[in-house]
């Protein structure tokens, strides 16, 4: 995209981030009529959900969309920002999280959010391969990000404890989401239904283990925790909460020294 109507003293981003902040105006015509950011991104998204991250190059976009590669680079300048557009598209603004409009609690907020941001994932597992070049900077993840801080208000964290938190609910959720993908797509690419899959694991596993070597996995191999399904979403549901009981954790030892600290004050 041309530098022409940027805003005045700029943001520091990107000219194709500020468009879609609605910070810069959008170019009236490209070299090809018809041709606009949001086509190209569109095109790009439909590239990754049919094909994965690796099947999106300009080159590739500008064949689906019947224009120049040349022609794009008026609206984005580098792949690595059409990542950044790909991904704001398919992330979408975030759901209101009941528990905020029932005050039920920053526990059931900040578990809705996770949830939510774990179904984004989940829906195009390709967002998981894109580099994480920085902070949230576009409208859509500033909007996630500000919700996941609200659904702490009123749990008494400093604004430190809050980034924090943020940071590891969405490194948990992301991590999760990223080993539940790849497995599936294991499983899928084998064609066997995942039962199956997961018991040829234990029987190779139980053949490879030396009581002597691996106490501990030769007791679990002779249970059928291996073979036996979780319910649905167990693992991350399981996750999710021991998470959040670490913040629950971590929220009541911030009380205790703010009332030894109160105290201390008192006794001056």
């Amino acid at each position: 995209m041309t530098e022409e109507n940027g805003p005045p003293g700029g943001t520091g981003l990107p000219a194709s981030i500020e468009a879609a902040w609605g910070l810069r105006a959008r170019p009236a015509k490209g070299p090809k009529p018809g041709l606009s950011l949001e086509r190209i991104v569109d095109a790009a998204v439909a590239v990754a959900a049919s094909e994965g991250l690796g099947g999106v190059s300009m080159g590739r976009v500008a064949k689906d969309l019947g224009a120049s590669t040349m022609s794009l680079y008026r609206y984005v300048a580098a792949k690595d920002e059409l990542y950044v557009l790909m991904r704001e598209a398919a992330m979408g603004p975030p759901p209101p999280l009941p528990a905020l409009q029932e005050r039920a609690g920053w526990r059931a907020a900040l578990s809705q959010w996770a949830w939510a941001r774990r179904g984004v994932y989940h829906r195009n597992l390709w967002m998981l391969r894109i580099p994480i070049s920085g902070p949230p900077a576009s409208p859509h993840s500033v909007a996630w990000w500000e919700l996941g801080l609200q659904a702490l208000e009123g749990s008494g964290l400093g604004p430190g404890d809050a980034v924090s938190v943020i940071l590891l609910v969405s490194g948990f959720v992301r991590n999760e989401a990223l080993l539940t993908g790849d497995l599936d797509a294991a499983v899928e690419a084998r064609g066997i239904p995942a039962q199956e899959v997961m018991e040829g694991y234990a029987r190779t596993l139980t053949r490879l283990v030396d009581p002597e070597r691996h106490p501990a996995l030769s007791r679990l191999m002779a249970t059928d925790v291996m073979r036996v399904p979780d319910e649905p979403d167990y693992e991350f549901r399981f996750g999710i909460e021991r998470v959040l009981d670490g913040i629950e954790a971590l929220i009541r030892e911030r009380r205790r020294d703010a009332a030894a600290e109160g105290a201390r004050d008192g006794d001056r």
